[in-house]
């Protein structure tokens, strides 16, 4: 490996790879040093477990119609796949499904939830959590919280900034990459000088920015940090000089969520992309979110956010397979799932990996502004750069915003040094 490169970017995530694309096409040289066993990050495809393609992380092109990997992807025939909207093939009231009337009436409890938390933020006043903006006591309102919140932000309403939640808030289109999203970035990863199995411990900033791991010691002009704030919080990295107080606030402020898929190979006979979930039964119950046949596959998956799956994470992949076979059993009994799904499941674990430690970003209640301290941040005098979905002010969450402040910082740190 060189021990020295104009440019070290840490990760070898979608952010990593977007600045070493970036940094090419501006003439500079870069090494990628990635301390997994692949490029990729949080987008992950799958395609041994269950015989076909499976997003382990992202699975959505988020806001396809801004997204800039949604031209990449078509332009190298990519197949996308576009749902329905909060679509519901099987919606659950206790052990009965939801009448076309009660279905409607959950949807419209759905959009009030968002309209009252897009209105209480229009209003001046501190950033505050997003359940003490939206309606609370309705026949829905525990469902609609407990999806939009907990699920979808992978955190709960109560500890999750209304501020963030709003400016960071994912509506248009959002397809699935049909031979998966992580397959996308790896092929995006393709020639660039990226080093696996490399992890750096510590950058240390003087006359150069020098970077020492395991491996040995690298001398670079400038550097790129893409690592999550997780693992970046828990000081699996080290700076030398410390960082600004400014941005070890802005990390602490953008702490991770957890949205943990459990797959299950296997058919219940239903239409491809079917959608099922039911109404949460009071305290403690935490439905999980089901889709059904992907692309006509034979799987399920179920998906589990916030403080539940963190528990199940801690517990085990046992445990959660054992959560999501009663989960589903609630929809076609017990003996239909042993039935339909004789294969062990497959368990995600973001939040046990100690490379990422949770799945994406959230902001705490009045930490509305840390994603943009911690893209703007210039330590070093700014020969050091932050990047990646925690990074972006807009898509935040998400593989095209973390490409986006890929490029953005590559960019940035390019200008700073000159020639």
């Amino acid at each position: 490996m060189p021990t020295e490169t104009e440019i070290a970017i840490i990760g070898a995530g979608a952010a990593g790879i977007a600045a070493a694309t970036r940094l090419a096409e501006l003439g500079r040289s870069c090494l990628v040093l990635e301390a997994g066993t692949r490029p990729g990050g949080r987008a992950h495809t799958d395609t041994a477990s269950l015989g076909t393609p499976f997003d382990r992380g992202a699975s959505w092109l988020h806001v396809a119609e801004h997204n800039p990997l949604t031209p990449i992807a078509r332009r190298l025939g990519f197949t996308l796949y576009e749902g329905e909207r909060r679509r519901r093939d099987i919606l659950l009231i206790g052990d009965r499904h939801a009448t076309p009337e009660e279905k409607a009436a959950h949807d419209a409890a759905c959009d009030a939830w968002e309209e009252a938390a897009e209105a209480r933020a229009a209003q001046d006043g501190p950033d505050i959590p997003i359940a003490d903006a939206v309606p609370h006591g309705g026949y829905w309102d525990a469902t609609a919280s407990h999806w939009l919140g907990t699920t979808i932000c992978g955190v709960e309403p109560e500890r999750n900034s209304l501020r963030d939640y709003i400016d960071t808030g994912l509506d248009g289109e959002n397809p699935q990459v049909k031979e998966g999203f992580g397959t996308l970035v790896a092929r995006l990863a393709e020639g660039l000088p990226i080093h696996l199995v490399t992890p750096i411990h510590a950058v240390r900033a003087d006359r150069h920015i020098t970077l020492e791991g395991p491996r040995g010691t690298i001398r670079a002009r400038g550097c790129i940090v893409t690592l999550s704030t997780g693992a970046l919080a828990s000081g699996a990295l080290r700076f030398s000089p410390g960082l600004p107080a400014e941005v070890d606030t802005a990390i602490a402020g953008l702490p991770m969520a957890l949205l943990s898929k459990i797959a299950l190979r296997g058919t219940l006979g239903l239409a491809p992309f079917a959608r099922l979930g039911r109404r949460v039964e009071g305290e403690g119950d935490r439905p999980m979110s089901w889709v059904v046949g992907p692309f006509g596959r034979d799987h399920a998956i179920g998906f589990l956010g916030g403080e539940s799956a963190w528990a199940l994470a801690r517990e085990g992949p046992a445990a959660a397979e054992a959560y999501a076979r009663a989960d589903l059993a609630r929809y076609v009994g017990k003996a239909e799932v042993a039935r339909a799904f004789p294969h062990p499941a497959i368990a995600t674990d973001w939040g046990e990996n100690p490379l990422f430690l949770g799945a994406y970003t959230y902001a705490r209640p009045g930490a509305a502004g840390a994603r943009a301290a911690l893209a703007e941040a210039r330590p070093a005098d700014g020969r050091i750069r932050f990047a990646g979905e925690a990074c972006h002010t807009r898509y935040a969450g998400t593989v095209g915003g973390a490409w986006a402040s890929g490029m953005a910082a590559a960019e940035a740190l390019s200008a700073t040094l000159g020639r």
